[in-house]
């Protein structure tokens, strides 16, 4: 390997400067709503967003790692290991969308991102193994946070979440990060769903009959948006959210705490 190429490649996964802005503003965000400096709920706003934001990023990364490793050596080109959110394909599916889901709903609805070049890949294991590990980002993501809620390192009895002049049951940090937890376990079990377009489909693509792969081609575009719809209009949103609940409750986390920090989240109700 010659020195131009090695440093081609040192660049082009040298993290970028605006992902080193997210994660400053999720420290700085972090030690506000711990310290109590400033608006306490905007502060958990700040902090629940670049977190969100930041695993999107790393979501993202693990399905670009694992395609360039598994054969697409375009991937370095275009941007994709940098960490660099403006470098994606569609920034609008990827960042701007998940986060209104968030606002609105309140579900860690993904987004899509980056363009894989799938006919140099070689193998039905390794397109599926591309497609599973960003929800793989999720559940890691999201086994970590509530770990660290669990052990309770961060309750504090004598400062609890105050919304609207009234004590809350658990305090605000421990809130954020189980409300922040909340959307990674969200986020990787609607991925995880076998629809076109989500990731979920992605996993069992490979092993469909060429007929039925073109049968369903044209629905892709739509099934992120179809999830979408069918949450917001129906009663699955409330369903699946005690699922979810269900999943915290396994690691000794109360519904409580992402339900509290859902609450400090929206400070503008």
């Amino acid at each position: 390997m010659t020195f131009a190429t090695t440093q081609r490649r040192s660049e082009e996964s040298r993290i970028s400067p605006v992902f080193w802005v997210l994660l400053a503003t999720l420290g700085t965000s972090a030690w506000a709503v711990v310290s109590g400096f400033g608006n306490p709920r905007f502060g958990v706003f700040l902090f629940v967003v670049a977190g969100w934001m930041v695993s999107l990023c790393l979501h993202e990364y693990a399905h670009a790692r694992t395609a360039m490793h598994s054969g697409d050596i375009t991937i370095g080109a275009k941007g994709y290991l940098t960490l660099n959110p403006f470098k994606y394909a569609h920034a609008l599916l990827s960042f701007v969308l998940p986060v209104i889901f968030v606002i609105m709903g309140g579900i860690g609805l993904p987004g899509g991102a980056v363009y894989i070049e799938r006919h140099r890949i070689r193998g039905r294991l390794k397109h599926s193994l591309i497609s599973a590990a960003g929800p793989l980002v999720n559940v890691v993501i999201g086994i970590g946070l509530l770990v660290l809620v669990s052990s309770g390192v961060f309750d504090d009895p004598a400062k609890p979440a105050v919304l609207d002049g009234q004590e809350l049951i658990v305090s605000a940090f421990p809130a954020a990060l189980g409300f922040l937890a909340f959307l990674q376990v969200s986020a990787a079990l609607l991925n995880l769903l076998p629809v076109p377009g989500l990731d979920g489909y992605g996993i069992v693509e490979p092993w469909l009959s060429l007929k039925t792969r073109r049968a369903i081609e044209p629905f892709a575009p739509y099934g992120m948006l179809a999830v979408f719809v069918i949450f917001w209009q129906t009663a699955a949103s409330r369903w699946f959210s005690e699922l979810v609940f269900a999943i915290t409750d396994l690691f000794g986390v109360s519904k409580a705490y992402p339900v509290v920090g859902q609450f400090l989240f929206r400070f503008w109700e």
